[in-house]
């Protein structure tokens, strides 16, 4: 419940209110803790959260963030059945490739998939794709698809998390210190008060680095910016399709509105962290233009005609993905006593905050030992190769 007086002390702290703190206030809710989510805006979930495309799937090229999305898609059903409507759809992730060896790297992968218990991914040939889904272009080498993929509204889902927590939520609250006695961190300190906590989590998306090295933690995170193409009315947009992504390229798209999202994961150099991102028009561009080497068209045709529409009204919403070395997020009690981290989604916030947040709270309460959590804080960050998304 969101209040206006500032609380003494709760079990946990949590500094952030977007999609991934009010996760970990539902967690820490479950286990019994009092809590306290301090958001600096004066609304939950409006800074990154609402800048994604609220997509989610299992199809990851890791065990580790497969195990967390699927704990997080449980949880997304359980929230729907107790009554949020939180505009949830199963319209499947699509991997499209316009190369054999992309069209083999998909094959690859989805054999491991197999071997880690995800055994409902679909490989399909360029021809089988594109009469499963005619939409597609002509000459495409393969693609792989899983229906139980879609995507959801992270607003709503932030707002239902938050709502079946009992945290006492508190607004316009910037935290602007950590309380400590001796090496430990007992609290955060607000312009109006002390909050004492036996624990406090930060779960602040691309602000969480600066919160960190308050207690002396540089955390491994690099933020690049990231856009989300907004073509809010194009019929050409086939309503039911599934996400579709260009494997080669990264670009992809999703029905929207009454349109569609497009995004590009494209290569960028690191950001320092604003919460007023401001968004470039060439990303739009990028998308949209069927001359460009990303362009949606390449493999959705339609994509042309809709860049070629009289009128057309589209813009851009700009946020950060918080990259971690090896892409994974950063879940648990950092080497600061009474300091935990639910952050470093490096993109996949929205699906992993269900099962990564669960895991921080069972850290900070013993009920998972160090060795039981390969995404905890201190874990060698090896160098591997990444999936396009």
């Amino acid at each position: 419940m969101a209040t206006s007086g500032v609380p003494r002390s709760a079990d946990v702290v949590i500094v952030g209110g977007g999609v991934v703190g009010c996760a970990t206030a539902f967690f820490a809710g479950r286990a019994g803790l009092s809590t306290v989510l301090l958001e600096k805006r004066p609304a939950l979930a409006t800074l990154t959260t609402p800048v994604s495309s609220g997509a989610f799937r299992l199809q990851f090229d890791n065990p580790e963030e497969i195990a967390l999305v699927r704990e997080s898609v449980a949880l997304f059903d359980e929230l729907q059945d107790r009554g949020h409507d939180l505009e949830l759809r199963r319209q499947g992730y699509l991997f499209v490739a316009t190369t054999q060896d992309g069209a083999a790297a998909q094959a690859e992968l989805v054999a491991r998939q197999r071997e880690w218990g995800l055994d409902d991914v679909e490989l399909m040939s360029g021809e089988e794709a594109r009469r499963r889904f005619p939409y597609l272009a002509e000459g495409l080498c393969g693609a792989r698809f899983r229906q139980r993929d879609g995507w959801l509204n992270p607003r709503r889902l932030s707002q239902a998390l938050a709502a079946e927590s009992a945290a006492t939520v508190l607004l316009d609250r910037e935290v602007v210190g950590l309380e400590r006695q001796g090496d430990r961190v007992t609290g955060v300190r607000l312009a109006d008060g002390v909050v004492s906590a036996g624990w406090v989590v930060i779960a602040a998306g691309p602000l969480s680095a600066g919160l960190a090295i308050k207690a002396g933690i540089d955390l491994p995170i690099q933020l690049v910016r990231r856009h989300k193409l907004v073509v809010p009315d194009a019929p050409q947009v086939p309503g039911r399709a599934p996400m579709t992504i260009e494997y080669e390229t990264g670009a992809h798209w999703r029905p929207a509105l009454r349109g569609a999202y497009g995004l590009w994961t494209a290569p960028a150099p690191a950001e320092g962290a604003r919460e007023d991102l401001p968004a470039s028009a060439e990303f739009g561009f990028g998308l949209l233009d069927p001359r460009s080497d990303h362009a949606l068209a390449r493999v959705a045709p339609f994509w042309k005609e809709v860049w070629e529409t009289p009128g057309l009204q589209w813009w851009l919403q700009a946020g950060y993905y918080d990259y971690t070395p090896d892409r994974r997020p950063l879940l648990g009690p950092t080497p600061v006593p009474g300091l935990a981290l639910n952050t470093g989604y490096s993109g996949h916030g929205i699906m992993g905050s269900g099962g990564g947040s669960r895991r921080v709270i069972d850290a900070i309460t013993g009920r998972i030992e160090p060795r039981d959590n390969p995404l905890r804080p201190d874990r060698p960050m090896l160098e591997r190769r990444f999936d396009v998304l």
